[in-house]
C-alpha cells in the first residue's frame, strides 16, 4: 500500500501527462485514474479513522482537565475561606502580629498601585480615555464596499471537513 504522498505524487504525474499527451488513451487514463482514486480514498478512510482516535483521546484529556481543574478551584476557594477566616479572626481580636514555633503571622498593607474606583455617574474627560477601534464597523464597510485607507479585508482560510 502506498503512503499518501506517494499517491498524491501519482495522481499529480498522472495530470501533468494528460497535459503533456496530444491523445493519451481513455482507456489507460481512466483505470490508472481509477486505481489511484481508490487507493486515495482507502488511505483517506485511515486517516479518518486515525483522526477519530485522536480526538477521542483528546476529549479524555479534557474531560480530565475539567475533572481536575474543578478540583483545584474547590481546593482554592477552601484555602481562601481559610485565610479569609484566620484573618478577620486576628482582626477581631486585635492580633495583628505573632509568631508560633512553625510560622510567623501578620497583617499588612498591600502593595502596588493603590487601589482607584471610578465613579458611576460622573463623565469621564476625553484626555483620561482610549480610543479603540469598531471593528464590526469597519468589516461592515468593508463588505459593503467601502474603500478603508486603514483596513482591508483577508482572505477566509479553509479546513478539512470529515463526516
Amino acid at each position: 500500500m502506498s503512503t499518501l504522498y506517494e499517491i498524491t505524487g501519482d495522481y499529480l504525474r498522472l495530470l501533468e501527462m494528460l497535459d503533456e499527451e496530444e491523445n493519451p488513451d481513455p482507456r489507460a487514463f481512466k483505470d490508472t485514474l481509477e486505481g489511484i482514486e481508490g487507493e486515495f480514498e482507502i488511505k483517506a478512510d485511515g486517516y479518518a479513522r486515525v483522526l477519530k482516535e485522536l480526538n477521542a483521546e483528546a476529549l479524555k484529556f479534557k474531560a480530565e482537565i475539567e475533572r481536575m481543574t474543578a478540583r483545584m478551584n474547590a481546593i482554592t476557594n477552601n484555602s481562601a475561606r481559610l485565610k479569609q477566616h484566620l484573618y478577620d479572626s486576628m482582626k477581631a481580636t486585635g492580633k495583628v502580629k505573632f509568631k508560633t514555633d512553625l510560622f510567623s503571622f501578620g497583617i499588612q498593607k498591600n502593595g502596588g498601585l493603590q487601589p482607584m474606583e471610578i465613579l458611576p455617574d460622573v463623565e469621564i474627560p476625553d484626555e483620561y480615555c482610549r480610543k479603540e477601534p469598531d471593528n464590526t464597523k469597519i468589516r461592515e464597510a468593508l463588505k459593503n464596499g467601502a474603500e478603508l485607507p486603514f483596513a482591508v479585508l483577508k482572505e477566509r482560510g479553509d479546513h478539512l471537513v470529515i463526516r
